[in-house]
C-alpha cells in the first residue's frame, strides 16, 4: 500500500484558492492521465469489498465509481445534483467545505437489501458522504462502506461517518 500512496500522491496536483480563496483543491486529473496510476486505484477499490451497487459522486466520483462497478461485477448508481436525474427521486441537503448543496438518487436505483458501496475522489467534511449514505439508506439498501481515493484528515470528515466503514487509499 506504501507503494500505491507513493504513486497517487505523486500524481495528485495541488490547486490553491479554487473554487474560492483558502480552499486548497486537490485536482486529481493527473492521476487520471497515468494509465498505470488509474488502472492502481481501480483494483484497489473494486477488490475490497463484494457489493451488489457502486454509487458514485458527482461529479469526480462518476470517474471512479464506474470502472471500479465494472471491475467488482456490481452495477453503478449515479448520485447526482438536483435537477439531474430524468425519473423519480430522493434528495438530501448537505453543508460543505464552502457551501452547501443537496444530491438525489433515483428512487428505484436499489433493490431492497442490496449491498452497496460509495465511492469518492476524496473525503473532507463528510458532507456530502453522509447524505449519500442516507440516500442510499433512504432508498432501502445497506451501506457496506465508503471508499475514497484521498481522505483530508485536518478537515474531520470521518467524524460525520462514524456508523460506516470509511476506508481511504491516501490520507493527508
Amino acid at each position: 500500500m506504501s507503494d500505491l500512496r507513493t504513486l497517487i500522491l505523486g500524481r495528485i496536483r495541488d490547486v490553491p484558492d479554487y473554487p474560492q480563496p483558502g480552499v486548497v483543491f486537490k485536482d486529481i486529473t493527473p492521476l487520471l492521465a497515468d494509465p498505470e496510476a488509474f488502472a492502481a486505484v481501480v483494483d484497489e477499490l473494486a477488490g475490497a469489498y463484494r457489493v451488489d451497487k457502486i454509487v458514485g459522486i458527482e461529479a469526480r466520483g462518476f470517474i471512479l465509481a464506474a470502472p471500479v462497478a465494472h471491475k467488482a461485477a456490481a452495477g453503478f448508481v449515479p448520485v447526482r445534483k438536483k435537477g439531474k436525474l430524468p425519473a423519480e427521486t430522493l434528495e438530501e441537503s448537505y453543508d460543505l467545505e464552502y457551501g452547501s448543496a443537496v444530491i438525489e438518487v433515483h428512487r428505484d436505483a436499489f433493490a431492497p437489501g442490496e449491498r452497496v458501496l460509495i465511492v469518492d475522489d476524496v473525503l473532507a467534511t463528510g458532507g456530502t458522504a453522509r447524505a449519500a449514505v442516507e440516500l442510499v439508506r433512504r432508498a432501502g439498501a445497506e451501506v457496506v462502506a465508503i471508499a475514497v481515493l484521498m481522505e483530508l484528515a485536518f478537515l474531520n470528515g470521518r467524524e460525520r461517518l462514524d456508523d460506516v466503514e470509511v476506508r481511504s487509499l491516501v490520507i493527508v
